[in-house]
Parts: C-alpha cells; sequence; structure tokens
C-alpha cells in the first residue's frame, strides 16, 4: 500500500516516539553506549514527544502511514538558525519501509514545508559520522557535508555517549532546490 502523509497531532506522540526509541537502537549502537539505548529510551522519547507535538509553534511534524501503521516520520523546526535555516530535527523511517521511497518522500515534503513557511530558504541536519547510508542518502537528495563537530551528550549526560562520536552538518542552501522536491 502506498504511503499516505498527514501532520501529527498529540495522539501521534506514542507512536513516534517509538519509531524514534527503535531508530536509535538500529543506527545509534557505537555512538551512544548500550546502557543508554538498551535503558528506558523509550520513555525519555515520549516526553519529547508530547511536549513537541502539543506545542508546535515554529516547527512541523509530518507523518507517513500505510493506514495503519508509522511508516516514518520528518519532524522541522522552522528558522532554526540565522545562517543555515530550517533544521530537520529527525528523519526516521521503520526499518521494513527503509529504501521504499518513503524517506524521500518525507524529506521533500519537509523542504516543502521550509521553503513555503520558513524565512530562509535554507535546511539542514546533522548526521553521525558512523551512518554511513544516511549520509549517502541526504548526498543523493542534493546536501553538501559542511561541519563536522562532536555529537552532545544525551541530556548533558556523558554517561550515555560511547567516545567521542562525530556529527556532520548537511545542508541544502535552498530547500526548494532538493532533489525531488
Amino acid at each position: 500500500m502506498a504511503a499516505q502523509f498527514r501532520y501529527a497531532g498529540p495522539g501521534d506522540a506514542e507512536a513516534v516516539a517509538r519509531l524514534h526509541a527503535d531508530s536509535w537502537r538500529r543506527h545509534y549502537r557505537g555512538a551512544y553506549s548500550d546502557a543508554y539505548l538498551d535503558g528506558d529510551i523509550l520513555g525519555e522519547r515520549l516526553a519529547v514527544w508530547s511536549g513537541r507535538l502539543a506545542t508546535p509553534t515554529g516547527r512541523r511534524t509530518l507523518l507517513a502511514e500505510d493506514g495503519t501503521y508509522v511508516l516514518g516520520f520528518v519532524h522541522v523546526v522552522l528558522d532554526d538558525d540565522p545562517e543555515w535555516g530550517s533544521l530537520v530535527d529527525n528523519l526516521h523511517v521503520t526499518a521494513a519501509r527503509q529504501r521504499t521511497g518513503v524517506g524521500r518522500a518525507l524529506l521533500t515534503r519537509a523542504a516543502q514545508e521550509a521553503a513555503a513557511l520558513a524565512q530562509s530558504p535554507a535546511l539542514y541536519l546533522w548526521v553521525l559520522e558512523q551512518n554511513t547510508p544516511a549520509q549517502a542518502f541526504y548526498t543523493a537528495m542534493g546536501a553538501e557535508h559542511v561541519e563536522t563537530t562532536l555529537v552532545g551528550a544525551p541530556a548533558g549526560d556523558p554517561t550515555r555517549l560511547h567516545g567521542t562520536p562525530a556529527k556532520f552538518r548537511m545542508a541544502w542552501p535552498d530547500a526548494a532546490a532538493l532533489k525531488g522536491a
């Protein structure tokens, strides 16, 4: 079944948190500590998403669904940075639907939201250095790697990191130019 898209609301917090926690557990091993990823990350993500979806001012969260399940989501913070523009703060797709066009469609919709609603035409995101498949995806969508920095510890707790992982800023100077937008 083809994906359907809609804005997320407060009632979607649990489904978004579950997908977010699952994605982190699959992709953030080696950057975040196993103890953190195997702990109550779902409860932590649920608290985050309950707050974000209750007060979405200046933000957009879009869901991809198949009629029954959430297949993926993208969360955009409009005009997050004066230089880099709107932030794609999260883009996650279920493992079963990766490489099926869901991520591309979500990122394209995020770019369209930023182009239509933000003051700046630019769009950016952060991706872990170890997440080479995601980097390849963003590059194929027209992003450029413009900066490297260290990953901040979740909730400021350095025990939640494994070593000193790095992250890359991937950017599009004009969201409307995102390939596929």
